[in-house]
C-alpha cells in the first residue's frame, strides 16, 4: 500500500512522499512544481497559504470572466478530455476535465458556480485514473499550470482564497512542491478487470455445463 506523508525542511519546501516498496519503475517520473505561498489581498494585508500535512497546501481559485461553452473549448484544444468517474464537488458545473501529463500523473480540472458571468477553476495533479494507485495516493493542488494556460490564450483571469473569501492582490514568493512516484509499479485496473471478468465468465460457463 502507498503511504501518503508531507515534510517540510528549513527552506520551508514542501515534499510529498509516498512510501511503498523500495523499487521505483525507471519510466516513472517525480512530478515538481511551484504553489504560491506569500499573498497579499486587494485591502493590503498579507497572508500565508496553509498547509495540512494530509491534505498539503490550501486550494486557491482562479476565477474567469467566461462562460463554460468558452472555457471548455479552450481546455479541449489544450487535449483535456472529460472525467467519467470522480468525487464531485458542491457547486461544481458538470463533468471535470483531465489532462495526461508524464506517467504516471493527470491534471484534474474542474468548472465551478460562481456569480453570475464568471466562471471558477480549481486544478489538482494526481496519480492517474488509469491505476489503482489513484484512490489512495498523495495529489496537490495546482496553480501556474492553469496560468500558463489562460495567458496562452489571453484570458483576464483573478486568484479566489475561499477561506479567507478574499480575492489576492500579488504572490510574492512561493513554495516548491514534489509529488514522488509510487515506490511500487502502479497497476492498471483496466485490464485486470478484463481478466477477472473473462476468468469469472469460464467459471460461470463451467458451473451451467455440470448443472
Amino acid at each position: 500500500m502507498c503511504i501518503c506523508s508531507w515534510t517540510r525542511n528549513r527552506n520551508l519546501k514542501i515534499t510529498i512522499v509516498l512510501i511503498g516498496l523500495n523499487w521505483t519503475p525507471s519510466y516513472m517520473v517525480e512530478f515538481f512544481t511551484r504553489y504560491p505561498k506569500t499573498i497579499s489581498f486587494l485591502d493590503g494585508l498579507r497572508g500565508r497559504i496553509k498547509v495540512d500535512k494530509m491534505s498539503g497546501v490550501e486550494q486557491l481559485t482562479i476565477v474567469v470572466k467566461k462562460s463554460v461553452d468558452d472555457m471548455l473549448r479552450i481546455f479541449f484544444n489544450e487535449g483535456f478530455t472529460h472525467v467519467k468517474f470522480e468525487h464531485k464537488q458542491t457547486t461544481q458545473i458538470g463533468h471535470g476535465l483531465s489532462l495526461k501529463l508524464k506517467k504516471p500523473w493527470e491534471m484534474h480540472v474542474r468548472l465551478l458556480e460562481m456569480k453570475k458571468g464568471l466562471v471558477a477553476i480549481q486544478a489538482e495533479v494526481e496519480v492517474s485514473r488509469d491505476y489503482l494507485q489513484h484512490l489512495f495516493c498523495q495529489r496537490t493542488p495546482v496553480f501556474y499550470e492553469i496560468e500558463t494556460l489562460l495567458k496562452k490564450h489571453q484570458i483576464e483571469y483573478r486568484i479566489w482564497n475561499q477561506r479567507i473569501r478574499k480575492y489576492v492582490k500579488a504572490v510574492f514568493d512561493n513554495y516548491k512542491v514534489q509529488l514522488k512516484t509510487p515506490s511500487f509499479p502502479v497497476l492498471a485496473w483496466k485490464p485486470m478487470l478484463y481478466v477477472i471478468v473473462t476468468i469469472g465468465g469460464l467459471y460461470l460457463f463451467k458451473y451451467i455445463l455440470t448443472i
